[in-house]
C-alpha cells in the first residue's frame, strides 16, 4: 500500500509518538478490508508504540480505530486514508501517540470545556482537498474530550449509506444522526457552532481591538503579500478573513506560481499562513465583512463591519475580498445545490461514479473538469454557451481524445430538474435553433468563472460595470482615500495568483506611503 518514500516520512513522523497506540481493525472478507489489512500491517512495522488488533467491533467493515491500549478513544476510519486523507492517519496516529496539537491552547480548552454528547460521522473522497481539514478537527475533537466521537467513512467504499443519505457533495458532516454541515469547516467553525457563547466571546474580543495602520479585508494571495508588505514596514497590521487561503483552499494543482514547481491549493494556503504568521501580524479569521464606512475627516479612521456585529478601526484598509464561483441562475440551481449541482470535480467527483453528468462551461476549468470526471463517471456531456471552446488548445485536444465526452456548442442551460430531492437532468436551449432540448443526468458540474466579492461595498467604494470590480488606479486606490484594494475583486485584468500576490504588496506599499503623508488622528 505504501511506497518506500511514504513509509520512510511516515517512520521518522512516527519517531515523535511518545505513548503507545493500538489500531482495532474490523474486517471482513472484501478487497477494501484485505487492502486496509495490508497498510495497517504496514503501519505497525513501522513503530515499536503501534501495536495492531483484528477483533473489532465496530458497526462498519472494514474499520479500524486509533486509540491506547485499555481505552476507547471512538476515533474511526471506515475506509483507507490514503490520497489527499493520508495525511490524517498521520496526525491521528501521532496525537493519540501524545504529539501536542499546534491549535491555539484557548481552542483546545474550550473543546475539552463542551458538554453533551456528540457523534460525528464525515463522508469524504479520497481525491477531496478540503476533507482533510475536517477530519482532522474532528478527530482532534475526539482526542481533546472523552464525550466526542468521529467516524471518517470514505463514500466510495460505503455507496449505500451515501445513496440512503442523498449524499452528493463532500465533506458531509452528520452529527448524532442529522446533518450538521457540507464543505470545508476549520475547527473554530466546528467549535463556535457547538459553544453558543463562542460567537459573543469573539465579537467582544474584537471590538476591544485598538486601531490599525494598516486592516487588510481578505486572506488569499493577494492579502498575504500585503500583511507581510505592510508588517515589515513595522506598522501595525491586521487582516480580517472569511477563511485564510481564500479561492486558493479550493486549487487543486498549481505549477505556474514562479520558484514553486508544484503544489496544491491547501498547501500552498498553509504557507501563506505561516509566511505572515511569522510578522506580527494580527489574524482574525472565520469573520466576513459586511460593511465599510469611510473615515470622516482625512486621516480619519475608518471602519470595518463584520456580520457577526463587530467593528474594527484602522488608518487604512486594503480590501483584497477575491471572488467566488458564478451561479447558472436559473431554476433549480439553489434548490438541488449539493444534491446534485455542484462546483468541485475533484472533490465530489468519486461521488458520481458509474453516473451520466454535465460540465457547464468550456474555458480551461471546465475542460479539466471533464477530463478528470471522464476517468470516474460513465458520460460527460459539456455544454458551452457559446459557438466554440474557450480552452487551451492542449485540453481541447485531450478532451475530444476521450470516448465518453461529448461537446455541446451555443447551448444556453435554462433549468435544473430533480424528483425525490436530487438531480434527474436538465433544460437547455440550442442558441442556434432556438430548440429545447432535456438531458438526463444524475450530476452537473458548474465552471462558468468567477465574480468578485464586492456587493457590501455598493454605494461605498466605485464598482465597474457591469461586473463590479473594485476600481484601482496603478497604485491600488480606490475612489475612497486611505483605502486601496488588491487581487481578483478588482479590475486588474489576469486573475493569477501571482499577480494578486504583487498586487496585494504594491497595495500595502501605497498605503505606507499614504500614512507618511498623513497625519495620525488625535
Amino acid at each position: 500500500m505504501l511506497d518506500d518514500t511514504l513509509k520512510s516520512q511516515l517512520k521518522a513522523y512516527l519517531e515523535y509518538v511518545t505513548r503507545p497506540v493500538e489500531i482495532i481493525a474490523t474486517l471482513d472478507e472484501s478487497a477494501g478490508a484485505r487492502d486496509m489489512l495490508a497498510l495497517l500491517q504496514e503501519v505497525e512495522a513501522l513503530s515499536d508504540k503501534v501495536s495492531l488488533r483484528t477483533d473489532g467491533e465496530s458497526e462498519r467493515k472494514p474499520s479500524f480505530e486509533i486509540t491506547n491500549p485499555g481505552t476507547h478513544t471512538g476515533l474511526i476510519f471506515a475506509g483507507n486514508p490514503m490520497g489527499h486523507e493520508f495525511s490524517s492517519l498521520v496526525l491521528a496516529l501521532l496525537q493519540v501517540g501524545g504529539h501536542p496539537s499546534k491549535e491555539a491552547e484557548s481552542l483546545q480548552q474550550q473543546i475539552k470545556n463542551l458538554q453533551g454528547n456528540y457523534h460525528f460521522e464525515t463522508y469524504y473522497s479520497i481525491t477531496c482537498h478540503n476533507c482533510p481539514d475536517v477530519i482532522q478537527a474532528l478527530n482532534l475533537m475526539t482526542i481533546l474530550n472523552p464525550n466526542i466521537t468521529h467516524t471518517a467513512i470514505d463514500g466510495a467504499l460505503f455507496q449505500d449509506e451515501i445513496e440512503a443519505k442523498q449524499i452528493m457533495g463532500v465533506p458531509a458532516v452528520f452529527l448524532n444522526g442529522e446533518s450538521f454541515g457540507q464543505g470545508r469547516m476549520e475547527l473554530a467553525e466546528i467549535v463556535a457552532k457547538l459553544d453558543s457563547n463562542a460567537a459573543s466571546d469573539v465579537v467582544d474580543e474584537l471590538n476591544a481591538k485598538a486601531p490599525f495602520d494598516v486592516l487588510i479585508v481578505g486572506g488569499g494571495p493577494a492579502g498575504a503579500a500585503a500583511g507581510v508588505y505592510a508588517a515589515r514596514k513595522g506598522i501595525r497590521t491586521g487582516i480580517v478573513a472569511e477563511r485564510f487561503g481564500g479561492q486558493v483552499l479550493d486549487t487543486l494543482e498549481i505549477e505556474n506560481y514562479i520558484s514553486v514547481l508544484t503544489t496544491d491549493g491547501p498547501r500552498f494556503a498553509r504557507d501563506l499562513e505561516s509566511h505572515v504568521r511569522s510578522y506580527d501580524v494580527d489574524i482574525m479569521n472565520l469573520q466576513k465583512v459586511s460593511a465599510l464606512v469611510p473615515a470622516k475627516t482625512e486621516g480619519g479612521l475608518i471602519e470595518v463591519h463584520t456580520e457577526s456585529g463587530a467593528v474594527l478601526k484602522s488608518r487604512t484598509v486594503i480590501l483584497s475580498t477575491g471572488a467566488h464561483w458564478r451561479s447558472m441562475n436559473v431554476p433549480g440551481e439553489q434548490e438541488y445545490r449539493t444534491k446534485g449541482v455542484t462546483y468541485c470535480p475533484h472533490c465530489d467527483g468519486p461521488l458520481f461514479k458509474g453516473k451520466d453528468v454535465a460540465v457547464i462551461g468550456g474555458g480551461n476549468s471546465g475542460v479539466e473538469a471533464a477530463i478528470d470526471l471522464a476517468g470516474v463517471v460513465k458520460s460527460v456531456t459539456l455544454l458551452e454557451f457559446s459557438d466554440k471552446m474557450r480552452a487551451d488548445e492542449v485540453l481541447q485536444h485531450k478532451l475530444n481524445s476521450l470516448p465518453n465526452v461529448k461537446v455541446i456548442l451555443n447551448a444556453q442551460t435554462t433549468e435544473v430538474t430533480g424528483a425525490e430531492g436530487k438531480v434527474n437532468g436538465l433544460n437547455y436551449q440550442d442558441r442556434t435553433t432556438n430548440t429545447a432540448h432535456h438531458l438526463a443526468l444524475e450530476g452537473i458540474f458548474v465552471q462558468i468563472g468567477l465574480l468578485p466579492n464586492t456587493s457590501f461595498l455598493q454605494g461605498t467604494v466605485e464598482l465597474t460595470e457591469p461586473m463590479h470590480e473594485i476600481a484601482i488606479d496603478r497604485y491600488g486606490k480606490t475612489s475612497v482615500p486611505g483605502v486601496f484594494a488588491a487581487g481578483d475583486c478588482t479590475n486588474v485584468p489576469y486573475k493569477q495568483i501571482i499577480i494578486a500576490a504583487g498586487e496585494g504588496a504594491k497595495a500595502a506599499l501605497s498605503a505606507f506611503d499614504y500614512l507618511i503623508r498623513t497625519s495620525a488622528p488625535q
